[in-house]
Formats: structure tokens, sequence, C-alpha cells
């Protein structure tokens, strides 16, 4: 036997060590998909042994590769990587796959599995992910490296399936890469023919190749993805690529080794069951015990030291870099550790400075812009953007610089994604997920549909997202209902971990900026108007309640007999309905909540000091009306609207739905009557 024909085998081995892994532990779970892992082992062993640069001892190390597994049912590949590699992951941990507590979950999840980059459960957004760290990448090479010391210099390796493919968000994804030109990322396709209903023949016959090479990537192949020799051949290849990402199209067979269902979607989720194993633990030679690794295949495998080495060198570079630069590296390591810059106290007191002295009445979508003008400018950090409405959401700031026309000699700060809500979200997510940057994008409330499960899952991770989501109601008036979102914000309100904000004002809307930015837990999403709002001065108290996020905004004339609860554009109609009510000798508080959940999270003390349980209440929102139940009780009254909007100007809606000063201090009174209060005669 020859050399090569000596190194083949033993990379046969290697990749075997995966495939089994994968097959005892979907096993040992009774649940899990083995055909992926199996198929991928060889792309995968050739990719982690040879050109993947990262560090197990040390998983948050800045300038390691990105590898994001989009098809994530096949998470055992990942899990066998890690463990095999040497990360903090044992084979006690692989035996429990898929059980309550374990560290390896059903899907990847970041944060909770050391050397996961992020969660991938649905298909085409860790592909989309990827194109988000590529992009970080590329942003904060341009900004931080220097000749002779360049500091960010790493690659995003990314495995796709057909289901990552068939996803609409993989075009909005894929196109935008080949626009950006984003040549450190690399995608292996993963071409088994093979989907959950069978061969894809039935449902999938694109030109996946032609495809790319019209969104301006580099594809290589189709090539074996089971010959290491040509799959070492396709990275070196794409390595050398310049100005185009790549993509590597690898024809695999599913449950590869299995010789009774490799190729068909009985392996794609389902175990192999004790027969099949026993099979294919004969036909690849595999005498091993299930979970057991031979000494050589682990110490071929551990990279442990190499992934060491290669961050000392990384350090030395570094250490050179904070002596010729010591600002750049000073922000360099504050943004990498999330914190905000130095003067963030002065630049939040001037952000809420500038929002208090606002006397006319203004749109929040256009307060938001005037919080970017000082945000853009003063916090580096920031990558703005919108997906093809800059000039509606307002979300440049003067000092904004669009990557697509910026100077040669300035680093690009927003992006303008397109018609592609959903691609620009878990784009996002993946800048995010990179780190070094705070992303912020732009669209209509009513679009947050596309976008809505990147929007959940920049929650699931706790990634400090900011979804700018203008025209947030009737008020965006001629339209009509298929862009008024009557439902968005109360749907929104209700995924967990997300912080959604509605501002009356300014000083509202410049405390959701600040509060956004200070959050390093989770997103925030910021639902402004399209129409200008009154604004109701900047009293410390106000600060203070609104960032807890409801407050009592205007006291009761008199004796408190109810209380109003408004957020938005509506707290205008209770502040009337409050002077209105008070003209008759009726004292009602008018309560504005910004941000239920922030509200939801303080102490009882602080609110029942803000809605006193025996007082009755009335919740204001132009938009549905269940939500707001939990918080009027069910003896109280929400105004809003049950039904979708209608085409008309915004007044005219108003009136129309009953959302006027006049019906609202008519259903406080009568609340107050029915609660065994006065019987005014408003």
């Amino acid at each position: 036997m020859d050399h090569n024909q000596t190194e083949t085998t033993f990379r046969r081995e290697l990749a075997n060590a995966v495939r089994f892994l994968a097959i005892d532990a979907v096993e040992a779970a009774k649940s899990g998909h083995p055909g992926a892992p199996m198929g991928m082992a060889d792309i995968a062993e050739v990719l982690w042994r040879d050109h993947l640069k990262h560090n197990p001892t040390n998983p948050a190390w800045p300038d390691r590769d990105r590898f994001v597994l989009s098809n994530g049912h096949g998470s055992m590949l990942l899990y066998a990587l890690l463990h095999l590699s040497g990360y903090d992951l044992s084979i006690d941990d692989l035996k429990n796959f898929r059980q309550l507590g374990s560290k390896t979950a059903g899907h990847p999840e970041v944060g909770h599995t050391p050397g996961v980059e992020t969660t991938t459960g649905p298909l085409g957004q860790g592909l989309t992910n990827a194109v988000g760290m590529a992009l970080a990448e590329k942003l904060l090479a341009q900004r931080y490296n220097r000749p002779g010391c360049e500091i960010v210099d790493h690659r995003t390796w990314v495995f796709v399936g057909d289901g990552c493919l068939m996803e609409g968000i993989s075009h909005e994804a894929c196109s935008l890469a080949g626009v950006w030109g984003l040549d450190k990322l690399t995608c292996f396709y993963d071409d088994n023919g093979i989907s959950i209903d069978g061969h894809v023949e039935g449902w999938f016959r694109d030109d996946t190749p032609g495809r790319f090479r019209a969104y301006g990537w580099h594809v290589v192949g189709p090539i074996d993805g089971h010959d290491p020799v040509a799959i070492a051949a396709a990275i070196a290849e794409t390595k050398s690529a310049r100005g185009k990402p790549s993509l590597i199209v690898c024809r695999t067979e599913i449950g590869h080794g299995s010789p009774n269902k490799a190729g068909t979607h009985d392996v794609h989720g389902a175990p192999l069951g004790a027969a099949e194993i026993a099979a294919t633990r004969a036909a690849l030679n595999w005498p091993h015990a299930p979970f057991e690794i031979p000494d050589g295949l682990r110490t071929a495998w551990d990279n442990r030291l190499a992934g060491a080495s290669a961050e000392a060198h990384w350090q030395v570079t570094f250490a050179a870099y904070r002596k010729q630069f010591p600002e750049l590296a000073a922000e360099f390591d504050r943004t990498q550790s999330h914190g905000l810059p130095e003067k963030w106290p002065e630049i939040k007191m001037e952000l809420l400075a500038m929002a208090a002295a606002r006397e006319a009445p203004v749109a929040t979508r256009k307060s938001s812009q005037n919080c970017l003008d000082i945000l853009v400018a003063r916090v580096p950090e920031l990558l703005g953007g919108s997906a093809d409405l800059t000039g509606s959401n307002l979300t440049a700031g003067k000092t904004s610089r669009a990557l697509h026309d910026a100077p040669t000699d300035s680093v690009p700060n927003y992006i303008s994604y397109g018609v592609r809500e959903f691609g620009m979200t878990a784009i996002m997510n993946g800048v995010a997920l990179h780190g070094g940057l705070i992303p912020y994008g732009g669209t209509f409330a009513v679009f947050s549909d596309y976008a809505r499960n990147a929007i959940r899952m920049s929650a699931l991770m706790g990634q400090r997202v900011v979804h700018v989501l203008t025209h947030d109601s009737i008020g965006l008036g001629e339209d009509g209902p298929t862009h008024q979102p009557v439902e968005h914000a109360s749907s929104l309100r209700i995924i967990p971990g997300l912080e959604l904000w509605r501002p009356c004002d300014e000083l509202e809307t410049a405390i959701a900026w600040a509060e956004a930015l200070e959050r390093q837990d989770g997103p925030s999403a910021l639902f402004l108007s399209r129409q200008n709002l009154p604004q109701y001065g900047g009293a410390a108290s106000r600060t203070e309640g609104a960032s807890r996020g409801g407050y009592v905004l205007s006291e009761a004339d008199g004796q408190l007999q109810a209380v109003i609860i408004a957020t938005g554009s509506e707290v205008a109609l209770a502040m009337a309905a409050q002077a209105a009510l008070a003209a008759q000798g009726i004292g009602v508080r008018v309560v504005s909540m910004p941000c239920t959940r922030r509200f939801d999270r303080q102490p009882s003390s602080w609110k029942k000091l803000v809605l006193p349980p025996d007082i009755c209440r009335v919740a204001i929102e132009a938009g549905q009306t269940d939500f707001w139940h939990k918080y009027v009780g069910l003896d109280g009254e929400v105004l809003g609207i049950d039904e979708f909007g209608a085409s008309a100007p915004a007044p005219v809606l108003y009136d129309h739905y009953g959302l006027t000063a006049d019906n609202l201090a008519r259903t406080v009174l009568r609340t107050i009557v029915s609660a065994g209060g006065s019987d005014g005669d408003f």
C-alpha cells in the first residue's frame, strides 16, 4: 500500500469516528438525524483537521474561523467534531444527546454548547447568519487592520443541505453575499438529493451551481464529497478566490456506509436500529464498541495544541498592534467584550438632553433619526441598515456611510439590504453573533411578519440586535390594511426575551435607544410612528419611569378615580381625555407604558404604585385589544382595533375606529360607573 492509499485509508477512519459517534448517539437517544453526519463526515474531516483555525481551549478567541452547521438537524456531526477536537464536550455529553439539561441539544444552540457559533434550527438561517459573520469580519478588518498588523483575518465556513437552499431566505442572503464580495465565506453544499419526503427531484430541480454563479459566487464542483483529495483541492481553490464568496458542491450519499439505508430518506431523521448499525459497522470495518474511539484517532483529531499555538501567534501580533495603535486596540477590546464607549454616560446625557428639549410635534421615526445623529457619530460599533426603506424608516444618521457608496478612505457603517426583510434580520443576527458590532435595521412594522422567525431567533439566542419598525399603526393612513400593523405590536410582545418599545415622544424614543444599546442579553424592537406626536417635556422622573417600561406621565387632578394606560400615538388621546374628564371633576391618571416587558419585570411595589390595584383601568392602543386585558383586568376596558384597517387619511381612520379623546373619556366614565364610582354627566 503506497503512502497516498495509507493516507486515504487513515482519513476514512477519522471520518468514521465522526460517523459512529453520530450513529451511536442517535441510537442511544432513539431520536435524531444520523444521515447528514454520515454523509458529510469526510468533508468535515478535511476542513476541521487541515483548514479550520480554532482553539478548543478558548472558543471565544476573536480571530477564530467561524463554522456554521446550517442544516442543524445534523447536530451530531458538529457535536462529534467538537468532542474529538478537544472542546469541553465529553463522551458522556454525547451519550446524553437530546436529553433534558444536556449540552447536546437536538439542534445546536449558541451559549449552550462550547464551540457552537449560532443556533441553527430553522433551515436557511444558519447560512444567512454566516453571511452576517463574514460581513462583520470584512467591516472589522477594514476598521482595525493596519499594514503588518492584521488582527482581523479569519474565514467563515458553512455546511448547508437541500433544505437550506429551498428556503427563500437563502436567495436573499446569498445574493447579498455576492454583491458584497465576501471572499472569506465558503459554503459546502451537501448535495445528496434527499429530504424528509424522499428524493428531491420531485420538488427541487434548481441548477444550484448556475444559481450561485448568477449571484456572483465562485463555484467549485460538483466534486465527490467522499474523496478527501478532491475536497482538499476544492478548499484550496476557494482560498485563492478573490472578490467572491465560494460554493463547493459536494455530491454525497446520505447515511454513507449503511448497507440498506444509505441514499434513502429512511436514514434522514430516524435511528438506524440495532441490526443496521451492526451491518454498518461491518461494512465500514469499525469493530469498536458504541462511543469507543481508538487512541490513535483521538490523538489525530485533537486540535488543542495547534489551536493554542495559533492563538498565541495572534496574541503576539495583537501585542505589537496595541503598542502601535493603543486607541484602536482599546476599542477592539471594548467592543469584543460588548461594552459601550467609555464616555457612554456623557453620550447618553447628550441624547436625553436633546430629546428633552424638543418642543414641536415630531414623528417618533424622526425622533429616532435625531437620536441616530448622535449615536452613530459617537458609538462606532453601530452598524445600521434598512430593507430598502431608508427614507421612510429614517435609519441613516448624518454620519452614516452606506456600504455600496462609502468613500474608499472610510469604513462603512450602514447597509442597504434591498427588499429583503427576512435576510436582513438574520444577517443582523450573524453580525451580532460574530461580535464587535451592534446591528440595527429598519422596515415597516407590518413587514416584521416576513422577518418574524429571525426576530424570534435573535431573542432565543439573546443577541443585542435592534429592530427599527416604523409606520406602527393605522396612523400611516392611505396605504390601507396591507400596511397597517393592527396585530403586530401585541404579537411581537409575546416573543420571550424581546423588548418592544412604543414611545410616545422624543424623550421616550431616546430612552428606548439607550436601553436597547445598554441591554446585552437580548434584542429590542422600536415601534415608531409615521405621524407627528406632541412632546411631554423632560422631567427627570420621566427618564427613570420610562426606563422601567411604564410610569405615571400625568397625575390626576384631584381624587384618583381611574387610570388610562396608553402607548405611542395614543398617549395624546389619553392626555386629551384626562383633561376633558378633569373638567367634569373626575380625576384620571395617565400611564405611559412604552415597554410592557420591562414593566412586567419591575418589583410589585413599582407596579402597584403605577397601577393601584383598587382603581379601575382603561387601556388604549391602535391595535389588537386582547393583550391589554392583562393590565386592565376583567372589569376594565380596552379601546383598540380587532379587525384589519382600511385605506383613508389617518384622522378619518382614528375617528372611524372610535380612537378619539371623546370616546375614550366616555369609556373611562362608563368603567367608573360600572365599578360603583362617580356618575358624572360627560
